[in-house]
């Protein structure tokens, strides 16, 4: 039986054809024409790898079955359907985690609030013994899940509007090893956590919400409006109305001295720190900017002082 070699013409003629055809997101700077059928050739081999993962595996022959296999995924590929969700796999923050259209495809910038979420947490950690963590609107589980690997003693909540991506946090969790260490609930925003218990008690509520104006969504590409779930980044009329429920909200959670985190659109970060300056209840804000100086997270603590609130 002839097989299909990664070193032969076929992979060549695929991989030519992708370069001259295939059109990438700058959200998702992972794929490209390479990447992606190398990723999509493993897929056809029965290997479930993330694009990433996929550079660092060794590339197997296919059979024709496989072949064939490989050139179904590559055409619905060109037809618009994200590699995350072909390939069912997604790296984000070092974990290989599931992927379907049941939750938003981890992006790379996320990574930013995941790195600044991840050490604000580590600080809390050494003064408090069970830090207390909310990822809200959390999506597949992993901004939660990679905040729970990355402090082991941290107890961490997960929360999202959506059932089904509560349920593919759940399934992350396990797929992970990370069951143990996340609890999740469905619910709108901080709607899960209004008993009096919660008030005042976490160290860290933080969120990728959605922050994409409803009316921008006809212009954005096929890729994310034909795909991945709307309810994961419409942000209403403006785009900013969830950020500025959590500013709102999240103070009557924190304990004096926790966080609120979170990742704003591109162009709305300085309004953000603004408002989050304005209010009393905040002692501390700040931002990370991306590589080009934009704000892309926008980081307030919650005024130590009684007369923060």
């Amino acid at each position: 039986m002839m097989l299909a070699s990664p070193d032969g013409p076929e992979y060549a003629e695929r991989l030519r054809q992708l370069q001259q055809v295939l059109h990438t997101l700058p959200d998702k700077p992972e794929e490209s024409a390479a990447s992606a059928l190398r990723a999509l050739w493993c897929k056809a081999a029965g290997l479930r790898l993330s694009v990433q993962a996929a550079q660092e595996h060794a590339v197997p022959s296919l059979d024709a079955r496989q072949l064939a296999q490989l050139d179904g995924l590559l055409a619905r590929r060109l037809r618009g359907e994200p590699l995350a969700y072909l390939l069912e796999r997604q790296r984000f923050m070092g974990l290989e985690l599931l992927a379907g259209p049941q939750a938003l495809i981890p992006r790379r910038e996320t990574e930013m609030l995941g790195n600044a979420a991840l050490q604000l947490l580590r600080e809390a950690a050494l003064g408090v013994e069970n830090p207390l963590c909310v990822d809200v609107c959390c999506g597949s589980g992993n901004l939660a899940l990679a905040l729970a690997r990355g402090v082991a003693s941290a107890q961490v909540h997960g929360a999202d509007l959506s059932p089904e991506a509560v349920q593919l946090a759940r399934q992350n969790a396990e797929h992970t090893g990370l069951a143990q260490r996340v609890q999740w609930h469905v619910g709108d925003l901080l709607a899960p956590f209004e008993a009096p218990v919660w008030q005042r008690a976490m160290d860290m509520v933080l969120s990728a919400p959605p922050y994409i104006s409803t009316t921008r969504l006809d212009d954005m590409p096929r890729e994310i409006i034909g795909f991945e779930p709307s309810l994961a980044f419409d942000g209403g009329a403006f785009g900013v109305g969830i950020l500025m429920r959590l500013l709102r909200q999240a103070p009557a959670l924190l304990r004096p001295g926790g966080w609120l985190c979170l990742e704003v659109g591109l162009g709305q970060g300085p309004a953000m720190l603004q408002l989050a300056r304005r209010d009393t209840r905040y002692d501390e804000v700040r931002a990370e900017a991306d590589e080009l100086g934009r704000e892309r997270v926008v980081l307030a603590r919650r005024a130590r002082e009684p007369g923060g609130g």
